[in-house]
């Protein structure tokens, strides 16, 4: 059913949606310059995304849940263009997001535990992505799992596994090395502060 316009349910105010849309667009500037410098290593198997570091903003914040996961989207549609993988590309669009989503929806639910909150995104893309990234490389014409010897039209279940443990590797490199110090260093901040109160003061955009 439509909404009447004299409900009274909570309309997430101006500056949570500009916050929302920030953190999408540093998400996906970051995430765009490392597939621009580093190709491969930024969505392939063995992957070291940098932009994932910022996923620790999860822990400040309920805007970032939906702002990083609008901010993969936005990304991994670039990334369409610049990898040529056509409409295989969507099955990152989809699942990529999704992983993304699920990673720190997990992060803020468990914000006062820093350290196990970050395994959110970690366990989250290790699990999802390598399920459908096979896909996508040999599309683009691999033969091989770049930087191994794995033949792509060789076992699933053990391109599944490379790719759990590979991908699972990286994420937890980018967001323990480089995402806590930028936690502990935010944490320390009157921002973070005034990110406590925004958010205290606003409706989940999560939904109810």
């Amino acid at each position: 059913m439509f909404a009447s316009p004299n409900s009274t349910k909570k309309r997430l105010p101006p500056t949570h949606v500009t916050r929302i849309a920030m953190i999408a667009a540093l998400y996906a500037t970051l995430t765009l310059v490392a597939l621009l410098f580093l190709g491969g290593l930024a969505w392939g198997p063995i992957q070291f995304r940098i932009s994932e570091a910022v996923c620790v903003l999860a822990l400040l914040t309920a805007d970032a849940v939906p702002g990083l996961a609008l901010g993969c989207v936005i990304a991994n549609v670039a990334n369409i263009a610049l990898s040529g993988a056509g409409m295989l590309g969507m099955l990152d669009v989809v699942f990529g997001s999704l992983a993304t989503l699920v990673g720190v929806s997990i992060t803020y639910h468990l914000r006062r535990r820093p350290h196990l909150a970050l395994l959110g995104p970690v366990l989250s893309n290790a699990l999802i992505v390598p399920a459908y990234l096979p896909l996508i490389l040999r599309g683009l014409g691999f033969y091989a799992i770049p930087f191994t010897t794995i033949a792509l039209d060789g076992s699933y279940p053990l391109m599944y596994l490379f790719g759990l443990v590979t991908t699972g590797l990286g994420e937890a490199v980018v967001l323990y090395v480089l995402g806590l110090p930028l936690y502990h260093a935010l944490a320390d901040s009157p921002l973070a502060k005034a990110l406590e109160e925004d958010d205290l003061a606003a409706p989940d955009p999560e939904g109810a």
